[in-house]
């Protein structure tokens, strides 16, 4: 089911999603994406938007938290310089009268319609998405396999490893050692994929951030808070 758009005064447009896993009704505030609301199929947009009409006041207290982060993102354009781990990202115009998008061994690779400004919110959307389509394609390609690779060199097990596109976190470790890593990972020097990759193998022995927890990293990485410094000059939501 596609999503519905509502116009919500004082808020402006307002996604509603329609989604099986959804058991109430609940509101989410992302950079690009705004106001996006998750429902269960047998609720009503009606009863949704009432929802979000109660919520007012929490949506427009974190709204500029939301639109700062906004303003600190890439606007891309022709001069852009962006990689992921396999790929750079070209964009181009062209006598075309939408957005093309290819995604080969080496390029992402966006065309745009040379009459419209490439700061167009849509044409940014779509750069993104073709962006974390990319990504999903290497990180599900390779973070399994190094995710082996380093349990297998470091005698680790673990049980199932997931790839998402998570926008706080950069991977974590169940209580049943599956292990989830960020397809954003893929934005990182190599050795800081490794890092995180380690920090969840480690939490298969080690299930919170104690001293043993560390001491299990430095044994592996040599003075692993350093590494964890280092990962915070990086951001999951700002490229």
């Amino acid at each position: 089911m596609p999503d519905k758009i509502i116009h919500v005064d004082s808020i402006g447009n307002v996604r509603f999603r329609k989604n099986k896993r959804s058991r109430h009704v609940t509101i989410s505030i992302r950079p690009i994406k705004g106001v996006v609301v998750n429902l269960p199929y047998y609720a009503s947009y009606r009863f949704a938007l009432r929802v979000v009409q109660n919520k007012i006041p929490w949506i427009l207290d974190h709204l500029p938290k939301v639109e700062k982060i906004e303003h600190r993102m890439t606007v891309f354009n022709q001069n852009t310089e962006f990689y992921t781990k396999y790929r750079k990202l070209v964009i181009s115009p062209d006598q075309i009268n939408t957005v093309k998008t290819l995604i080969n061994a080496e390029k992402i690779h966006i065309k745009y319609p040379g009459h419209i400004d490439i700061t167009n919110a849509e044409i940014q959307k779509i750069i993104r998405q073709t962006i974390i389509k990319a990504l999903r394609l290497e990180a599900k390609s390779y973070l399994p396999y190094r995710t082996s690779i380093l349990a297998k060199q470091l005698n680790f097990k673990f049980n199932k490893i997931f790839v998402k596109n998570n926008q706080t976190i950069w991977g974590s470790c169940s209580g049943v050692n599956n292990i989830n890593l960020n397809l954003h990972l893929m934005r990182l020097p190599d050795h800081l994929i490794d890092y995180v990759i380690i920090h969840e193998l480690c939490h298969t022995k080690e299930k919170n951030h104690g001293k043993p927890f560390w001491s299990l990293m430095d044994s592996i990485l040599g003075d692993a808070k350093k590494l964890s410094k280092e990962l915070k000059n990086f951001s999951i939501q700002l490229y």
